[in-house]
């Protein structure tokens, strides 16, 4: 997922922390491959979007935090992922993930 990730999938990303911003898009595009739940965790900036698959957390975005997360689990929902990005970077990302599994 690292090397997917770039200002075209969030405009918060930075070479710095490549994870910044990427929490909702991640979420929706690891849904779509692996299903499973959307889960979010409420932080000082906003939510938090994640995944659960086989009743196991799997956050692929949690280095852009320089402190633990304490999580909550909430169930959530693709509309409150999609919430955290916009249709252009979904679409990046999805087909740069995509391409990397297919490669």
């Amino acid at each position: 997922m690292l090397k997917s990730w770039s200002l075209d999938s969030s405009s918060k990303w930075s070479k710095e922390n490549p994870a910044k911003g990427q929490c909702g898009v991640t979420a929706l595009v690891v849904n779509d491959i692996l299903c499973g739940e959307i889960r979010k965790t409420k932080l000082l900036d906003g939510w938090h979007f994640y995944n659960f698959i086989n009743n196991k957390r799997y956050d692929l975005t949690a280095s852009q935090f320089k402190v633990d997360i304490t999580y909550e689990d909430f169930l959530s929902n693709r509309e409150e992922a999609f919430s955290d990005t916009n249709q252009e970077q979904y679409n990046y990302l999805k087909l740069r993930v995509l391409n990397a599994l297919l490669s």
